[in-house]
């Protein structure tokens, strides 16, 4: 079932003054007698390459299959740079509605993601709606970027925003804001020591999670290509093989940091014409900068990302304090050897 929310025309009981049509600029509403002003949505053109499934699953979680139904606000994670922000555009597109985007951090607070008083130049106090409460306003869809660096206090006052009731309630403008009926809402979250733990009564509004992973590698050569279409064919590939070659060493290495090593050798080289710097050691230069000289051999940045985690193939035993894994003494190698 597909569903276009221009075309159903549904009016939200959310006690505005002079509605409009939703494809119409609105800078101004009135809710409860007070006026908000409202932000401005993303207008970044931005297409989703690869991982057709996950677009397709995000797609069904905002779908309203009866009038008794109501939209899932899934949270997306993976690691930074692996395309969350963008998937979560992708759809919005494929729906056709306005896009706002929440940056969310360890300051945010319940008024940043409501209504938020500013001083006006006559004196007076003007509210300024956050992109959640203009996307809840005139239906469109928001993403709450990096949801788990953000606190507890912050989550609870959009707990009933997430459920069923789908309104919030602003303390400094002192009103109720019940959410259009095509609103909808995503969580993207990253897997970092940076980020808060998102309480339980939060994570049981905001499912399903769905999850990014990376890109295989034609995937990644077209993402590559579609941001950097001016780059060489030769650096292109050389980046790729590296990403993949991190990829299957369980490295973090995204294609955002694919994009960032191209564009400063892309950069070097370009920079001085009279003794241009070859391509070979611009990109060496270029991984160096941007990842660090251990990106420079992955496999010992792996091992060494593993044996900083406590990882090993098999649980440590008593044996392993007296014995070396190989050694013919330990008693695993003995009971291979019984085996044999």
């Amino acid at each position: 079932m597909h569903e276009n929310p221009q075309e159903r025309g549904a009016t939200p009981a959310t006690g505005l003054r002079n509605t409009l049509p939703m494809n119409d600029v609105r800078k101004r509403v009135e809710v409860g007698g007070v006026v908000l002003h409202l932000g401005e949505p993303d207008a970044t053109d931005q297409s989703w390459i690869g991982q057709d499934e996950v677009l397709r699953q995000l797609s069904a979680c905002w779908l309203v299959v009866d009038p008794r139904d109501r939209p899932l606000s899934p949270r997306l994670i993976g690691p930074p740079g692996i395309g969350k922000t963008t998937l979560a555009m992708a759809a919005a597109k494929l729906r056709g509605q306005p896009l706002y985007i929440t940056q969310c951090t360890a300051d945010t607070r319940p008024e940043d993601l409501l209504v938020t008083p500013v001083l006006a130049e006559n004196g007076k106090i003007a509210y300024h709606a956050s992109p959640l409460v203009t996307a809840m306003l005139v239906g469109g869809v928001c993403v709450l970027d990096e949801g788990n660096r953000m606190n507890e206090k912050s989550w609870a006052s959009l707990a009933p925003l997430l459920d069923h009731r789908r309104y919030a309630e602003s303390v400094v403008a002192g009103i109720t804001l019940h959410a259009h009926p095509d609103f909808r809402v995503c969580v993207t979250m990253n897997e970092d020591e940076s980020t808060y733990e998102v309480p339980d009564y939060i994570l049981s509004r905001l499912q399903p999670t769905l999850t990014l992973g990376f890109p295989a590698r034609d995937d990644e050569m077209a993402i590559l290509k579609y941001h950097l279409p001016f780059a060489e064919t030769d650096l292109l590939a050389l980046t790729v093989e590296f990403l993949q070659q991190a990829h299957e060493l369980k490295l973090d290495f995204s294609p955002r940091d694919g994009l960032n090593i191209l564009r400063y050798a892309i950069k070097r080289m370009a920079q001085d014409t009279n003794h241009p710097l070859g391509r070979d050691a611009a990109w060496r230069e270029a991984l160096a900068c941007v990842l660090g000289d251990d990106a420079v051999n992955l496999e010992d940045l792996a091992r060494r990302k593993r044996g900083s985690m406590g990882e090993r193939h098999a649980p440590l035993g008593l044996g392993d304090l007296f014995f070396d894994p190989d050694d013919d003494l330990h008693p695993d190698a003995q009971e291979d050897d019984d085996e044999d």
